[in-house]
């Protein structure tokens, strides 16, 4: 009787690595850039095509209400609609796909909370990037387990900051009082 129940529980663990596994490379395939239809439709709508398949919500120029439903991004002209805001709460967004930002210009807002893909890198590769470097001015970076010291430290090449809040980072963030 013990080794069934030795034999299940292994199965069961397997299943839930196999799940895990699957839904990770259905991530990575989320956050795969395709250049093509960059140039197609612009920076901006693919950038929003490529966060509202993630799971993040963004919010247009002139537009008040958070986008959250890829059906329903606004059809218009190449170049009509410009991404302000981001709020990747909860999404599946990872390094790999953060060259969708490279053409925004517009980006004043980014909120990445409970994101489980964000880690030191993404916040290196989001602060190289020279138009955030210039129109970011919010970010929130709250709960995402894998950011540390490394990943915040690069934050200080978004000269035009104005508001950051950080909560709950538990991946090595020290807190150095002096």
């Amino acid at each position: 009787m013990r080794l069934l129940s030795r034999a299940v529980q292994c199965a069961v663990s397997q299943r839930e690595s196999s799940r895990r596994h699957f839904w990770g490379w259905l991530n990575a395939v989320f956050n795969k850039v395709d250049y093509e239809r960059i140039q197609t439709v612009g920076p901006d709508r693919a950038a929003a095509e490529w966060l509202l398949r993630c799971g993040a919500k963004v919010r247009f120029q002139g537009l008040d209400r958070w986008q959250h439903d890829y059906n329903a991004l606004p059809p218009g002209p190449l170049g009509r609609f410009k991404i302000q805001g981001i709020d990747a709460t909860e999404s599946c967004i990872m390094y790999r796909g953060f060259e969708h930002l490279d053409g925004l210009q517009h980006l004043e807002e980014i909120k990445l909370k409970r994101c489980i893909y964000i880690e030191d890198a993404c916040l290196e590769r989001l602060s190289c990037i020279e138009n955030l470097q210039q129109s970011l001015l919010s970010m929130e970076v709250v709960s995402c387990g894998n950011v540390t010291d490394k990943g915040l430290i690069a934050l200080h090449k978004l000269r035009n900051l104005e508001r950051l809040l950080l909560s709950d980072l538990r991946g090595s963030v020290t807190n150095r009082r002096r």
